[in-house]
């Protein structure tokens, strides 16, 4: 019941809070490991976050894990996604895109419990599209905010954010990502969502 109302029981990433002012924080996060899948949306009937069945699969969220031990991995939250700039908003889990001969791609991560500190400590998947890599140490500019990520709304809360880093002297390296912490059955004012930008 408490998932309905925003309850946040799973493992979130760790991240040290470097600067903080009323438009965002600066949030540093330690290495991690990651499940990911890119994708063209179109193979999911269009669906931009098509991409999750394959990685809950993976852990065992909606059955046997699919992987090589096989072992349950829990969930943890934030599901990010990174969009390319052209790329709608839609789904809970990390997502980039970029455009290929075949249209534009998404790619999906769950991040992996701090637990597995190296890729090569996870369970290897079985489903050759989903691949387990670890990210480095990285900054970014994060804003939080609540109810449905709608694309509309994601596109106000990045430009803002973008114009907010820039005056402050802060350079972007990277696209958005957004991360998303309640499955889809919270209630709207309940949830949690942030939009984060890679900076130096």
């Amino acid at each position: 019941m408490g998932m309905v109302f925003g309850k946040i029981s799973v493992e979130s990433p760790k991240f040290e809070v470097i600067q903080s002012s009323a438009d965002y924080e600066i949030r540093k996060y330690p290495p991690t490991v990651i499940a990911e899948v890119t994708y063209d949306p179109s193979q999911f009937r269009g669906n931009k976050d098509g991409g999750f069945t394959l990685l809950a699969n993976y852990i065992g969220a909606l059955g046997n894990p699919q992987n090589t031990k096989p072992e349950k991995i829990e969930m943890t939250a934030p599901v990010v996604t990174k969009y390319g700039e052209k790329i709608a908003m839609m789904a809970p889990v990390v997502t980039k895109g970029g455009e290929g001969k075949e249209g534009k791609k998404v790619t999906m991560q769950f991040l992996l419990p701090s637990k597995y500190r190296k890729a090569e400590e996870a369970p290897r998947p079985v489903d050759e599209r989903v691949v387990i890599r670890e990210e480095v140490e990285r900054k970014y500019g994060v804003v939080k905010f609540g109810g449905v990520a709608t694309e509309e709304v994601v596109a106000a809360k990045v430009e803002s954010l973008k114009k907010s880093l820039e005056r402050d002297g802060l350079k972007v390296i990277g696209d958005f990502l957004l991360a998303r912490y309640n499955p889809p059955w919270t209630l709207p004012p309940f949830r949690t969502n942030e939009i984060m930008i890679p900076i130096e």
